[in-house]
């Protein structure tokens, strides 16, 4: 009987969630929509910068790599310029990026091609090669400078330069973004979906009711957890189906660990939202606290935009509790550099440890609650 209880009671939250279009909405169509924002609008990488050159000799040597790097989508050829006219170039912003030969650049580039010759190139006053931008925007600055540096050392335009980038070479910002926003999504779609569903049966007095059914509380609160997490696992589905071919992010490790750790940070984020129902009597009071503990702690300290060894330690110490640092940390190294699931052990038992803990006083808070 009771058993039968607390399948109707999954049935009646899961028709509850079918029949409020503003559910599904939240639920299904947010996360799509955020994805692919970030994946696409808010990017990093360089897109369209404008360069020029500064060149004392126009030779054929310096037209080479003029073409060069004009041939590539990310760059606009914006014509040559006096070198003595770089720093007016970049401040009316004609320019992103100067690039300035050195005046004896064909004869530094003739030793490097000679046998033995990288090591003359090295001796000669100064650069043959200066890249010089308008650092305004630093990221984009920085971004710049590597890929055009890339782009230079491809060929034989920056002798005794040589650069290797691992695991994302096109420095494609989705490949950043998105174990990001995925750590995002689920603690937010998940703590909010289950907390605000929770506070709404005691705002409007139907807890009472279903309390004295035959099921027991945490049987109810169970089962009102079972339809979000359905619901959850379809947007874990879809945002992974997403990545690897609309963003064009690689799944480069096992697809199973990703889904594994995946779905125990569900567990996570649901239970996150259980606790979260017992400190809130209001649906708005459970938004506004599942706003301020998950949105900007994500958001500042998971590492999903800014990098936390560049924290203070303080500040990197705070982060170990935010959950969504652990649950990046192990998708970045199983998506994208394609680690086994071993490399992710510890982020998998902080989070399990997480997960248990967060089960254990929510329960606990909420049957206090109730008597």
């Amino acid at each position: 009987m009771k058993r039968n209880g607390f399948w109707a009671f999954v049935r009646k939250e899961a028709l509850h969630i079918v029949r409020d279009p503003r559910t599904m909405l939240i639920v299904l169509g947010i996360p799509v929509v955020q994805l692919l924002l970030f994946g696409f609008a808010l990017s990093t990488e360089v897109n369209n910068l404008d360069f020029a050159v500064a060149a004392p000799h126009r030779s054929e040597a310096v037209r080479q790599v003029v073409e060069r790097i004009a041939a590539n989508d990310c760059f606009t050829f914006r014509g040559y310029v006096d070198p003595a006219q770089i720093d007016r170039v970049l401040r009316t912003g004609r320019a992103d990026v100067v690039v300035a030969f050195a005046r004896d650049f064909d004869r530094r580039q003739a030793e490097h091609l000679r046998p033995g010759g990288e090591a003359a190139a090295g001796m000669g006053a100064g650069p043959a090669v200066q890249l010089v931008f308008d650092a305004s925007n630093p990221n984009t600055a920085s971004a710049g400078a590597g890929y055009l540096r890339r782009l230079l050392s491809d060929g034989d335009a920056a002798a005794g330069v040589e650069m290797h980038l691992l695991y994302n070479p096109q420095m494609k910002s989705a490949y950043n973004f998105v174990p990001g926003i995925m750590g995002l999504l689920f603690i937010l779609i998940c703590s909010i979906m289950t907390s605000v569903s929770i506070v709404r049966e005691k705002e409007t007095g139907t807890m009472e009711v279903l309390l004295v059914s035959p099921v027991r509380p945490v049987g109810i609160v169970f089962a009102k957890m079972i339809p979000y997490f359905v619901l959850s696992c379809v947007d874990l589905a879809v945002i992974l189906l997403l990545v690897r071919y609309v963003l064009g992010v690689p799944l480069s490790g096992s697809l199973a660990a990703v889904v594994g750790i995946s779905v125990l940070y569900l567990l996570l984020a649901l239970a996150l939202g259980l606790f979260i129902s017992t400190i809130a009597d209001r649906q708005a009071t459970a938004l506004v606290i599942s706003a301020m503990l998950m949105l900007l702690p994500v958001i500042m300290l998971s590492g999903m935009i800014f990098p936390i060894e560049n924290m203070p330690r303080i500040l990197q110490a705070l982060s170990c509790v935010i959950p969504a640092r652990w649950y990046i940390e192990a998708v970045r190294k199983l998506m994208i550099q394609a680690l086994p699931f071993s490399a992710v052990l510890r982020e998998f038992g902080i989070l399990l440890a997480m997960t248990v803990a967060l089960v254990g006083v929510a329960l606990r808070k909420f049957n206090d609650k109730l008597e």
